[in-house]
């Protein structure tokens, strides 16, 4: 996720901004006096101006947003000879941590089978391939295995590969799935019949990959992108056997601040499309046995007002902040969607945060956060009384998994811990007895005993109490000669979690101490938690980071010159922020994918993502919100002064933060950093906002990764 940029009717943008009659000159590599080693690339300087509020703002960089240019791209390919050079000490460290992190995966790993309409599925992994195989069993476990999906197969010949929406068909005869060969999350989707295992013909391009199936069995729904901005705003009708040029389209999304998608409640019996925006959302419904019908409206929008919706019985489920600021669960008759007729199921809460419900035949469950920790609780429909399932770590996550059908007793979630790998159980909601179906296996000399996890609370400027989750080998001394990783994100409402990283383990036993800083801006704490971290409150997030730092350091955990950062997309925003406002606090920072350039891309519409985060980051068209984001914008905030060691990574395809916000404040820090420590940017030129497809090369580059801060680390004690 991050955000993007609106200019209005009543700003000039000076022509110099408008497309350059001039272009970049090649970039020449040329000694930086603040560099050691190779010479950095040094780019070009061709101002741009943007009128604004009464500024002039001065981009030296803008024209490197020229995807196609064989001069950008010359640039970007010499900051990657250069990356690989100023790295080239490491790559044997780089080859030892591929080698450790690969060999503690089971190479020939299966996940828990879950029954559904007759069937059991499942995926798995092969001994030496890179993506998953998608498969099922009819009936029973012991029957023969038919694979729906072999993602090798597709992947074959690919530089990338990504495949999401494997829907099948209410009859189970007939799968979609997407495929996005590029990483700019462009899919096409795909038909197969799984009775006679053939791929159609018919291919849809350009969709998002959202899917959902009418109970016809021959008709489904998908949402389609703007080509332009890449916000999600058409839902689209196809029947199997026509052309997809003429499929109709059954809904768009007029508002450019709300994007649109498609789904099928729990039940099958009704089509779903949701317009979401940060602020509010809006539900339309539809007879899944009559796709040919109208949706309609099930609650207007209202500012202020999100909600969403399943069905069970006679009834909609309604998860609402309507007079709940922490959310509360509401349900009405399937023929009563007003909002007067709704009636209160799960009461609001001002210190617990209704994340989330599951409903069953004979019970109800809800997943909700309380101090920071989701718990699950869950009661029997003609009880009123709740009961809690409990967990004694003292930093987890938690989440339901697979629940997909409505008769049945028994509940499935996952759990995780930074010293517990990934566990998946079945509850029996009437014994209360809790039944392991299976943790992920680490191979090698894991032993989860060996490594202590903590919950900390660190005090900010303002008297909040922030929490950090963290891990460290047992039996390190927390004497502040500890090499220490702090990540966060802090954007959207989206929680950090404590959640078990096989590939960590090559840090801690290497001294690392890893931790996670819960900062305003995510929901860890409740909605307040979110809202005091966003808007005119963004700095908040920010100054958390930098404030669970100085905890750890006055702790004893690491000192200054051993603590490392990581944050990506908007966490990225958040190290490129920390960066500029306490350098001194940290050796080294790694800012992937980062959403850096805050105010230039916030103020252009036609980037993906702009208009919909006006309501995350603000509209910097209206001056408060202007100046504000200016004061902390990574890009726009580089001053001539020291910096910690920097790794920046990017890819050349991303859709949500633009390969060019990192390209370019990589080069204004080299032009003002003061300091003779590395600045290095590694540009994936076949990937997009997740990085690499395929499982051996994310390894790749998580050990690069990895090496950057353990040499960085080795370098701190000579």
């Amino acid at each position: 996720m991050r955000p993007h940029y609106l200019l209005s009717s009543t700003l000039t943008l000076l022509a110099a901004c408008q497309s350059h009659g001039g272009s970049p000159d090649q970039p020449v590599a040329l000694m930086n006096s603040t560099q050691r080693g190779p010479a950095a690339p040094r780019a070009k300087v061709i101002p741009h101006e943007l009128a604004i509020h009464g500024d002039v703002r001065i981009d030296d960089y803008f024209w490197m947003n020229q995807r196609e240019s064989p001069e950008v791209i010359a640039h970007l390919e010499a900051e990657n000879a250069y990356m690989r050079a100023m790295t080239a000490h490491t790559e044997q460290l780089q080859k030892t941590l591929f080698d450790e992190i690969k060999g503690r995966i089971k190479q020939d790993d299966e996940s828990v089978p879950y029954s559904y309409d007759g069937y059991y599925y499942y995926r798995r992994y092969e001994d030496g391939q890179d993506y998953a195989i998608h498969c099922r069993k009819r009936g029973t476990l012991d029957a023969p295995e038919e694979i729906l999906l072999d993602v090798n197969e597709i992947a074959s010949g690919q530089p990338y590969c990504a495949v999401r929406s494997r829907e099948v068909s209410t009859n189970s005869n007939l799968l979609v799935y997407a495929v996005d060969n590029v990483g700019r999350r462009f899919y096409a989707l795909h038909i197969k019949d799984l009775y006679t295992g053939q791929t159609l013909e018919e291919v849809i391009p350009d969709t998002t990959g959202n899917v959902a199936w009418a109970n016809d069995n021959t008709t489904f729904l998908y949402a389609k992108q703007d080509p332009e901005t890449l916000r999600s705003y058409q839902i689209w009708r196809h029947t199997i056997g026509t052309d997809p040029a003429t499929d109709a389209l059954i809904f768009e999304e007029k508002d450019d601040t709300f994007s649109c998608y498609v789904d099928k409640t729990k039940s099958k019996r009704f089509l779903i499309i949701s317009s979401d925006q940060t602020l509010s959302s809006e539900a339309r419904y539809l007879d899944a046995n009559t796709p040919l019908g109208e949706f309609r409206v099930f609650a207007p929008r209202a500012r202020d007002h999100e909600y969403e919706v399943d069905h069970f019985g006679d009834h909609f489920y309604v998860r609402t902040n309507d007079g709940a600021r922490n959310f509360r669960l509401m349900r009405t008759s399937v023929d009563k969607t007003q909002r007067s007729a709704w009636e209160e199921v799960v009461e609001h809460r001002d210190d617990v945060f209704l994340e989330d419900f599951e409903i069953l035949a004979g019970h109800l469950v809800v997943d909700e956060r309380k101090d920071g920790l989701t718990q699950l609780r869950y009661r029997a429909w003609s009880e009123s009384s709740w009961r809690t399932i409990g967990f004694k770590e003292p930093a987890y996550v938690l989440s339901l998994t697979q629940n997909v059908n409505f008769d049945t007793g028994q509940l499935r979630y996952a759990y995780s811990s930074m010293r517990t790998p990934n566990s998946v159980y079945e509850y029996d909601l009437e014994s209360g007895e809790a039944r392991l179906l299976k943790r992920d296996e680490v191979l090698g000399t894991f032993d989860r005993n060996d490594y202590v996890t903590e919950r900390l609370l660190a005090t900010a400027r303002d008297g909040t109490r922030v929490p950090i989750s963290l891990v460290y080998r047992k039996g390190l001394e927390l004497d502040g000669s500890n090499p220490l990783l702090l990540y966060a994100y802090g954007s959207y409402g989206s929680s950090s979690e404590a959640y078990f990283s096989s590939s960590r383990i090559s840090l801690l036993d290497r001294g690392f101490v890893t931790a996670t800083a819960h900062v305003r801006g995510g929901s860890e704490m409740g909605r307040a938690w979110y809202e005091g971290g966003k808007l005119l409150e963004k700095k908040n997030t920010f100054t958390d980071f930098i404030d669970c730092a100085e905890h750890l350091v006055a702790t004893g955990y690491t000192a200054p010159d051993r603590l490392y950062g990581y944050g990506g997309s908007a966490g990225g925003l958040l190290i490129g922020a920390v960066a500029n406002m306490r350098a001194d606090l940290f050796d080294g920072l790694i800012a992937a994918v980062p959403f850096v350039d805050v105010v230039t891309t916030m103020l252009d519409d036609t980037i993906p993502l702009t208009t919909s985060e006006y309501d995350e980051w603000g509209n910097p068209n209206e001056e408060e919100y202007y100046r504000y984001m200016l004061s902390y914008s990574p890009y726009d905030q580089v001053a001539a002064q020291p910096y910690p060691n920097l790794l920046v990574t990017t890819g050349l395809h991303d859709s949500q933060v633009q390969y060019f916000e990192p390209a370019k404040w990589v080069a204004k820090l080299r032009a003002l950093k003061t300091d003779e420590k590395r600045l290095v940017i590694k540009i994936d030129m076949k990937a997009g906002h997740g990085g690499a497809s395929g499982r051996d090369h994310r390894i790749k580059d998580t050990a690069f990764n990895y090496a950057f801060l353990i040499d960085l680390a080795r370098k701190a004690t000579e």
